[in-house]
């Protein structure tokens, strides 16, 4: 037995070699804090030495009483800031795409529903309330089907849409059908039509996109078949369609086909389309079906039901000529010729094209090609009237920019971007390493958070998403994950989308095109040290705050230092916080800060106060 002053873990060790392990600990974990790695991965030199020197000659080398800078939960020190609720006439409030601002704009080419974000003196500083009666959602499946009436209380959609079954009212919840104004016998019958000419079943289509989405009924259908739409549409006179979307568990944004390019890579989608999204595909001598070409995987389907498809049957309905309609639908067979589309189908309401698999076939003018070589350097970036390139190939049978294999497959499968090196500085064997990490980081997350992974978090997002290691660990049919790559971090979100997963290019320095409440979970990487010198911290976890659902949670994983400015500002927030080692141990100059925001709504009766 060891003594009180000899502890058997301690037996036989001379006093000075004790002292010099730990000194040898303490200054590889100093060398760790001065050399961060990419992607994510802890400090290799102070991992290794972790696994290989025997630090746990204290056995108390636990985070907070080790830490002393650090702040922790119960700290009587004085919080800085504290930050009060808004106005409740702002609990839908989505900064860069506010109506009384767009108003400003022109609406030539829809300028005026594009983001135009407010200049930092206008930001505002203060929480975002839920309405009164805020309920926490149903949950999946559940949740698709049915909403809250009080987290989203417009009606106006089930006056307006009454007809083709959106959304109807009953008592204290709204109910969603599945009913779409292209598809009256709803969304199912629809994509069983679309299914009998696109490969839907067996994994070849997993990534698509809906351009005026409505309430999505066609992503929250497609769901069910393991294909993961990302929808869009304006915030316009109907109201909270992109808000429906995302109660309802549904991935969506707030966007527009205007002047300037949609927020994802080139090559990203397996299948796209428009279902009476009223978009004038013609206008601009074609520039918006181009954009959808530059988005479009080569072997990608277009969908296009509405007019003027059946015009012969529908001019009348819509007030506009037969010739009219017709030389419309003219322009788009001959836009789509020029696309390298061949068109596989027509039949009532719906027809569709796919593109082609490379340039070997295609008859182009070469003036019409896009001089960029950059198509995927879109971050607020005006469209033009030009069509992205193909990537070369060496044979008629390749797929320009490479074959993906079916879904799952594809979610762990090397994609052809890395394969090929296209993306720089990134190889794989580095993308091997860092699906490992994430399998063994996701472990982690699951002991601090049992429920991630569970119906209880369906809508997540990781505000920094590297390579989408996170999001292919946690892959599940019960939850996704939108994945934000930063426009000042490397450019990897077309590996993202050839992985079977979506996401988009967005500046966390401005608000997120989403409304308030629209998440159930965040992650972050590495977020707050890339943009520590870039704008302010307090803005971007006030915008977290902001799409975050009451009673959420957030995972932050970053250096100690930036996480304890972080864990100061979250304590002014209503945010419960506590701090943890790295995954890897206490030497690894990273931790991870959990997060969750309590549940309070708005009070009508003051702007400074709260009900809890």
């Amino acid at each position: 037995m060891g003594s009180k002053n000899n502890p058997p873990g301690n037996r036989g060790r001379n006093p000075l070699s004790i002292f010099f392990v730990l000194g040898l600990c303490c200054f590889f974990y100093l060398l760790g804090a001065w050399q961060k790695s990419g992607f994510g991965k802890g400090d290799s030199i102070a991992l290794e030495i972790t696994k290989q020197t025997d630090c746990n000659i204290f056995p108390t080398l636990d985070f907070e009483p080790h830490h002393k800078s650090v702040l922790v939960v119960n700290s009587s020190k004085p919080i800085t800031k504290i930050y009060k609720p808004c106005d409740v006439k702002y609990t839908d409030y989505t900064p860069c795409q506010e109506q009384k601002r767009a108003m400003n704009f022109p609406r030539e080419n829809m300028i005026y529903r594009e983001r135009h974000c407010p200049p930092q003196e206008e930001k505002l500083k203060c929480l975002i309330p839920a309405p009164k009666g805020y309920m926490i959602q149903f949950p999946w499946p559940k949740g698709r089907d049915y909403v809250h009436y009080a987290n989203v209380p417009y009606k106006s959609l089930t006056y307006q849409k009454a007809v083709q079954h959106w959304v109807e009212y009953h008592g204290n919840v709204f109910k969603f059908p599945g009913g779409g104004t292209m598809f009256p016998q709803g969304a199912d019958a629809y994509i069983d039509e679309l299914a009998s000419v696109i490969p839907i079943k067996d994994g070849s289509v997993r990534t698509a996109l809906d351009t005026g989405c409505g309430v999505a009924s066609w992503g929250a259908s497609l769901m069910k078949r393991n294909v993961l739409a990302m929808s869009f549409a304006p915030r316009d006179n109907h109201e909270a369609q992109v808000q429906f979307a995302l109660e309802r568990g549904v991935p969506a944004v707030i966007g527009v086909l205007g002047t300037i390019h949609l927020p994802y890579p080139s090559r990203a989608f397996d299948m796209a389309q428009c279902s009476r999204c009223l978009i004038p595909w013609t206008a601009n001598d074609g520039m918006y079906l181009m954009e959808v070409d530059r988005i479009l995987r080569p072997g990608g389907y277009w969908i296009l039901s509405g007019p003027p498809i059946n015009w012969k049957t529908y001019y009348k309905t819509w007030k506009r000529s037969k010739e009219e309609v017709k030389a419309e639908q003219r322009k788009i067979e001959e836009l789509a010729e020029r696309l390298c589309w061949e068109k596989k189908y027509e039949k009532g309401d719906i027809a569709i094209w796919r593109k082609k698999i490379n340039a070997e076939s295609c008859q182009r003018n070469p003036a019409n090609t896009c001089q960029s070589s950059d198509a995927d350097n879109v971050w607020y970036k005006e469209m033009k009237s030009c069509i992205s390139p193909y990537l070369e190939v060496s044979s008629a049978n390749e797929v320009a920019g490479g074959e993906l294999q079916k879904f799952p497959l594809r979610l762990f499968a090397v994609p052809p971007r890395i394969a090929k090196g296209l993306v720089p500085e990134v190889t794989v064997e580095l993308y091997q390493k860092d699906n490992k990490l994430w399998k063994h980081r996701l472990q982690t997350y699951k002991r601090i958070r049992q429920l991630l992974g569970s119906t209880r978090y369906r809508n997540i997002m990781d505000m920094n998403a590297g390579l989408g290691g996170f999001a292919a660990a946690l892959n599940s049919p019960k939850s996704w994950v939108m994945n934000v790559v930063p426009t000042i971090a490397p450019n990897t979100l077309g590996v993202i989308y050839e992985r079977g997963l979506i996401g988009i290019y967005h500046d966390w320095c401005e608000g997120f095109s989403t409304y308030p409440r629209t998440y159930d979970l965040i992650h972050a990487n590495g977020l707050f040290s890339l943009y520590q010198n870039k704008c302010e911290l307090e803005d971007i976890l006030l915008e977290m705050d902001r799409i975050l659902r009451p009673d959420g949670s957030v995972i932050l994983h970053d250096e100690v230092n930036v996480l304890n400015t972080v864990n100061q500002i979250v304590r002014g927030m209503r945010w419960d916080s506590k701090m943890y080692d790295h995954e890897d141990g206490p030497l690894i100059p990273e931790k991870i800060l959990v997060v969750t925001k309590r549940y309070w709504v708005g009070n009508s009766n003051s702007t400074s106060s709260i009900d809890e």
